[in-house]
């Protein structure tokens, strides 16, 4: 069996016939139509020497005579050169709906980078129902296009310091104490002056468990003491982070849980293992219990920020994205999903304010005993 792969042109004007094209095939169709490998040439604008060489490079690719190669006789195609031709017109054939298609939505992709309007803003976020619903949005309501990969909330930090990203998606609850496992995660990743904060939304995290809640599961202390299957987020993701926090608020630890080493990748990934049977309960989104006919136990409402590097916020695209947050078209549509409320969605927040790890550190300045601006510094809470 040959293997067969797929490369595409750009240019000012197109066929009108959608195809896709192999040089070898309109080798054999020029030898074929005019019956000499000079005709061919001059038909295809080649020189003789680089169609005969082609011709005798394909055969060695493909381990199969392609040309009758007689002195002083007209070129013929083999037999397997010929069924080769016929195979591939008649797949043309059956295949030319579905590559019109191709071809149009590969010309709709490509057109962002001639449109000097359009926006393109990558994005590292960790796993949220809303993310998908606001690449949508921006990219129908105001031409900003979403690169959006999803991952752990340590990586999207870690990938918006790099330069991989211009805006990384975390989450954490409201003021979360310094001490915390979040805020040992993240305070390494952000700091005051370099990132800022942009609003997007609340959301409600909690257990999601089978429709009737059979195990009548309402915290994680109860989880653990009746040895409920648990399904996981792997390390690096903020839901096992805010997960960590829970259990230690409760005087538990990770390893109580009954399943704390089976992990899935997302919310949604938990929820179908939760409504398999794989699993009695998960931590995860409202939406993602609703999404999946699941029963829900709220637990605790927590902060989504988009992160960015302070030389950012007044890029173009930024700026776009910023728009679009504030717009009431947005907030409506994202209210409408189960557990979510827009949360200064659009806005620039203090660092220190949402996530108060940090405080001043003042050198008295020996004149008056006054403290001088120039000499404070940050200094992480610890």
């Amino acid at each position: 069996m040959r293997k067969v792969e797929f490369s595409y042109g750009i240019g000012l004007q197109r066929e009108r016939e959608a195809r896709i094209r192999n040089p070898l095939i309109d080798l054999l169709h020029a030898v074929r139509s005019h019956g000499s490998i000079s005709s061919a040439a001059r038909e295809l604008g080649l020189s003789y020497r680089h169609v005969w060489g082609e011709l005798k490079r394909w055969e060695q690719t493909i381990e199969q005579a392609l040309i009758v190669w007689e002195r002083g006789q007209a070129a013929q195609l083999t037999p397997f050169a010929e069924k080769l031709l016929l195979a591939e017109r008649m797949a043309q054939a059956r295949l030319a709906p579905q590559i019109e298609t191709l071809r149009a939505e590969l010309e709709r992709a490509l057109s962002l980078a001639f449109d000097p309007s359009a926006h393109v803003l990558s994005l590292y976020a960790s796993h949220d129902e809303a993310l998908p619903l606001l690449q949508d949005h921006a990219a129908s309501h105001a031409g900003l296009h979403l690169d959006l990969r999803f991952c752990g909330s340590v990586e999207a930090l870690q990938a918006l310091n790099e330069g991989r990203s211009v805006v990384a998606g975390f989450h954490a609850r409201h003021r979360p104490d310094s001490g915390s496992l979040s805020a040992q995660a993240y305070r390494p990743l952000l700091q005051p002056g370099q990132h800022k904060l942009i609003g997007f939304a609340q959301r409600t995290q909690g257990l999601m468990v089978p429709r009737g809640n059979p195990l009548r599961l309402d915290s994680l202390a109860r989880v653990v003491r009746w040895r409920a299957r648990f399904v996981n987020r792997p390390h690096g993701t903020g839901t096992r982070l805010l997960l960590g926090d829970l259990l230690a608020e409760q005087g538990l630890c990770m390893t109580d849980l009954n399943g704390h080493d089976h992990c899935e990748p997302s919310h949604t990934a938990v929820s179908q293992a939760i409504a398999s049977g794989e699993a009695d309960v998960g931590l995860g989104t409202q939406a993602a219990a609703q999404a999946a006919g699941l029963d829900f136990v709220p637990l605790t409402i927590e902060h989504y920020y988009l992160a960015c590097l302070k030389s950012a916020v007044e890029q173009p695209a930024m700026q776009a994205l910023r728009q679009v947050l504030a717009s009431d078209r947005w907030r409506l549509r994202l209210g409408s999903l189960a557990g979510y409320t827009p949360d200064q969605s659009g806005e620039v927040l203090s660092l220190r304010q949402a996530l108060p790890w940090w405080h001043y550190r003042r050198s008295r300045s020996g004149r008056g005993g006054e403290s001088s601006d120039q000499n404070a510094s940050f200094s992480a809470s610890r």
